[in-house]
């Protein structure tokens, strides 16, 4: 196994992590900053509020997008092992 060819699979596992994680991560902290915002205008301090929001959009969003993410992952997953199949012969 050639230097290139780690660094390849290190890349697209990345890619792939950024892919599937990406959204959730992105829909959690639009919502975190939306609520720690009106948190700031109407001085609630309540730390437990956030959570529950953030788990209902995480929630939505792996209900939506979860089909399309588990096929990017078994995707990947098949991908490396080929690749471990013809680095063996």
């Amino acid at each position: 196994m050639s230097e290139n060819m780690v660094m390849s699979i290190v890349k697209e596992t990345l890619y792939v992590s950024m892919l599937v994680g990406g959204p959730i991560l992105i829909l959690t902290l639009v919502v975190g900053l939306l609520i720690s915002i009106i948190q700031a205008t109407t001085q609630i301090q309540e730390q437990t509020l956030t959570f529950l929001p953030k788990l209902i959009v995480a929630g939505l969003a792996l209900g939506i997008g979860g089909n399309w993410m588990l096929q990017e992952i078994v995707d990947f997953t098949n991908k490396i092992m080929n690749m471990i199949s013809v680095i063996n012969r």
